[in-house]
């Protein structure tokens, strides 16, 4: 499906031009051919040097580098990208697990999302479609904005005598103003889901439950419902409980498969070091600044025997103490603490015995209200079948499969296309999806 990016000069939709600068011929073989697939407009260079003399001559609006190159390596190259053209949306390809190196890219380059090699070519297409629509939308806002700055001056400029002109102008401004406020709410929206997307990918590679990061998101987001957080607060826990794996990117497979009771020697010391490792990997981006500092206190403990830094009771983040039983609930059902996977009611109680210990006292209070059922677990929505699908109905929740990988975000609106995918997945699959609605609205 080709991704059309708006221009600021005119209104007719072109197709993405993807540049891609590898110094490994048949990898950009490769890669030409994946996105030609899909219609983009794909260049491509050699060394980081030829890249800078394609993006003089051309308009681009997404770069994928490698990291190892010789002369100018990816992170430089990327990082010359951010300062010239710092529109243009950058990818980082790599081919081996070094997490310094991919921090270096991110600080310097201000990278999207690196994509390691061999990749998966479902996956690659759906970050870049992902990384598209998101350069699409910051385009448009950046014009919508300039247009309402140019009325602003126009407005400013008119004769108070001409009270209806200025009327007009005016209902100009507010149409352009909706539709500023409409792309900020759907960047906010891809923002989430892009996230989630992340994080369905981690748990493959972390070799997590399919829903893991997602169950372990909604206890947390009713346990801040339920110690009275605001809005924000809510967002930065909910998103630091998809990601709480991220530092773990880059453990071995056996490190990833040793429950955590089981760790001694260089392989705890390892470990410890992941909280870190998520608030490095984080911290270049401003809107996961809160998110980052309550994953770097993920294991801290209330009686300050935890890591990385012995943190004590209300000196660790409010969200750190939220996330902490809401993670070790699920990981306990799931064998990475000890080595058997506890039922449900015994993960509650080592959670409720651990008030004051290991756990706020609080925040214990709260897990068992909505762990017992005494919050709101109401689902949302109604559910339906596949086949009762309507163009126009809004999902009221995630739609994923049932390996776990999101399929369509909350608050999608269905069209006819749409709908057609689902049913097909469903006969594809062999599996019904779980599929929930937002009710119609009553009628005035």
């Amino acid at each position: 499906m080709t991704m059309p990016v708006q221009t600021d000069n005119a209104s007719e939709a072109v197709p993405a031009t993807v540049l891609c600068v590898d110094d490994e011929p048949n990898i950009l073989a490769s890669l030409r051919r994946l996105f030609r697939s899909q219609n983009y407009r794909v260049l491509i260079a050699e060394s980081g040097a030829q890249g800078l003399a394609v993006l003089e001559k051309e308009t681009v609006d997404l770069v994928i580098s490698d990291m190892r190159m010789p002369e100018m390596d990816g992170a430089r190259f990327l990082a010359q990208v951010c300062e010239r053209w710092p529109h243009i949306t950058r990818m980082l390809l790599t081919g081996y697990a070094d997490i310094q190196s991919i921090q270096d890219a991110i600080n310097s380059g201000q990278i999207y999302r690196y994509i390691t090699k061999p990749w998966d070519d479902n996956e690659i297409l759906l970050s870049v479609r992902h990384a598209l629509e998101r350069h699409a939308l910051e385009a448009e806002k950046r014009r919508l904005e300039e247009l309402t700055r140019q009325q602003n001056e126009e407005l400013k400029e008119l004769n108070s005598n001409l009270e209806a002109q200025v009327e007009e102008r005016t209902r100009q401004w507010r149409a352009e103003h909706e539709a500023t406020m409409a792309a900020n709410e759907k960047l906010k929206r891809n923002y989430i889901t892009t996230i989630k997307v992340f994080s369905s990918m981690m748990e493959q590679r972390i070799q997590n439950a399919p829903g893991h990061a997602r169950e372990i998101a909604e206890l947390v987001r009713l346990l801040c419902g339920e110690l009275g957080l605001d809005a924000r607060e809510t967002q930065d826990v909910f998103v630091a409980a998809l990601l709480h794996d991220i530092g773990k990117i880059g453990f071995s497979d056996e490190l990833l498969a040793t429950p955590y009771t089981l760790l001694q020697g260089e392989s705890l010391h390892q470990y410890r070091k992941h909280p870190l490792r998520a608030e490095q990997l984080l911290m270049p981006l401003d809107d996961l600044r809160g998110t980052a500092a309550i994953l770097r206190a993920q294991m801290e403990r209330f009686d300050g025997n935890g890591f990385p830094d012995g943190r004590r009771g209300l000196e660790i983040p409010l969200g750190a103490r939220i996330l902490a039983p809401a993670l070790d609930y699920y990981n306990l059902q799931q064998g990475h603490i000890v080595q058997r996977h506890l039922p449900q009611a015994e993960a509650r109680a080592l959670i409720v015995n651990a008030s004051g210990k290991r756990y706020d006292p609080n925040v214990v209070a709260a897990f068992s209200t909505v762990v017992d059922g005494g919050a709101n677990t109401v689902q949302a929505g109604v559910a339906v079948l596949s086949g009762e699908l309507r163009p126009g109905m809004t999902l009221a929740a995630d739609l994923v499969s049932r390996e776990g990988l999101l399929l369509l975000p909350a608050e999608h609106v269905m069209e006819e296309r749409m709908i057609q995918q689902v049913l097909d997945f469903e006969t594809k699959s062999g599996a019904r999806l779980s599929i929930r609605v937002h009710p119609p609205k009553p009628q005035a």
